[in-house]
């Protein structure tokens, strides 16, 4: 007897959004997904009009339209929609396709802490997600324990699936569109106030150092903030936040960095610390959220955002590092984050639920 094929959607819909933490989710999960697929198990990518054929000739699109907000049309024949992130606009309506809701993070816990009202309206419109889902997947522990802290899961349990890393190296790439100086400390991530980005320029007081701050510049008042933290610290001149960056660049500057620096208050995952970690890089970190999580016992951790603790812990480590052999750890906790195997998980739910 034939065995009746498994029909699946994963939303890719926030293709639309590169240089984001959610593009690369559904980017690579996507790929690793249509690579790792049983026999019996067809997916359908669901992606923007502009995103062109992303995976391929060979796969199957469905294409999203501004209109499916109310309606997604043609989903009586699948099995499964996998949401691929906690508020997707994009949500099945009729009772017939399951659902898998991936939650990435409540980082908006921490980002409206003054405005209450507004964070019990966005837990509501996740806990509509949460009752319509079959199954719920959380990209860490931490985002878990948030999520049966503030949500009601009734009889459903959460999976915690962690993501996959992909580090495309340029070994002939040699000029960024900023060239660094001096020795340079390297973050990357949207220019926001959870990123916690403004504590950095502290950490190059009784050094010369650079710091390069990569990635969207999504809030003018927060760029100003930083600014204002460097010329308090007086080093104005070797804080650079030079915004978003290709690929090739993103690389070279995890490559030639002296530490990736990262003190985020509010991350779900935090993909940028496999990353750095991936080229034997000395990594510190904040100890909020999930990155503990992330970085074990590979990286550093900032035991407060004090200006003298946060120098204190830069200069031991960058002593420790080298002495300890880190590099080879780091590179190990990295591999630990594969795509393909983040996809098996996620395919053994399909089966699962579907």
């Amino acid at each position: 007897m034939k065995e009746t094929m498994n029909k699946v959607i994963f939303d890719c819909e926030r293709l639309k959004y590169p240089n984001t933490g959610l593009y690369t989710f559904c980017k690579y999960l996507g790929a690793a997904l249509l690579k790792n697929a049983n026999p019996d198990q067809e997916i359908t990518t669901y992606i923007p009009a502009k995103t062109g054929n992303i995976f391929g000739n060979d796969v199957n699109y469905l294409i999203q339209r501004t209109w499916h907000k109310v309606f997604i049309p043609l989903l009586s024949g699948y099995d499964l929609w996998h949401s691929s992130y906690q508020s997707s606009k994009y949500f099945p309506s009729n009772s017939s396709t399951k659902i898998l809701l991936t939650i990435h993070d409540l980082n908006f816990l921490v980002e409206k802490q003054r405005h209450p009202v507004k964070i019990n309206k966005l837990l509501d419109k996740i806990q509509q997600k949460i009752d319509k889902a079959a199954a719920i997947v959380c990209i860490s522990n931490f985002v878990a324990d948030q999520v049966k802290q503030h949500c009601n899961l009734g009889d459903k349990t959460i999976t915690v699936i962690y993501n996959g890393c992909t580090v495309n190296e340029y070994p002939d790439f040699q000029s960024p569109s900023y060239l660094p100086l001096k020795p340079f400390l390297f973050t990357i991530g949207t220019v926001l106030p959870k990123k916690n980005f403004h504590v950095l320029p502290a950490l190059l007081q009784q050094n010369d150092y650079e710091l390069v701050i990569a990635g969207n510049l999504s809030s003018q008042t927060y760029i100003a903030h930083i600014l204002a933290e460097a010329e308090k610290y007086k080093v104005s001149d070797r804080v650079k936040i030079i915004g978003a960056i290709s690929n090739e660049e993103r690389s070279w500057y995890y490559k030639n960095c002296k530490a990736f620096v990262f003190p985020s208050i509010a991350e779900g995952f935090g993909l940028p610390v496999i990353e750095a970690m991936h080229y034997g890089k000395p990594v510190f970190l904040s100890t909020h959220t999930s990155l503990p999580e992330v970085g074990g016992d590979a990286a550093y951790y900032f035991e407060n955002f004090d200006a003298e603790t946060m120098q204190r812990t830069l200069k031991n480590g960058l002593t420790d590092f080298p002495q300890n052999n880190m590099t080879e750890k780091a590179k190990n906790r990295a591999a630990l984050f594969n795509w393909d195997n983040t996809a098996k998980s996620y395919i053994k739910i399909y089966k699962a639920i579907s």
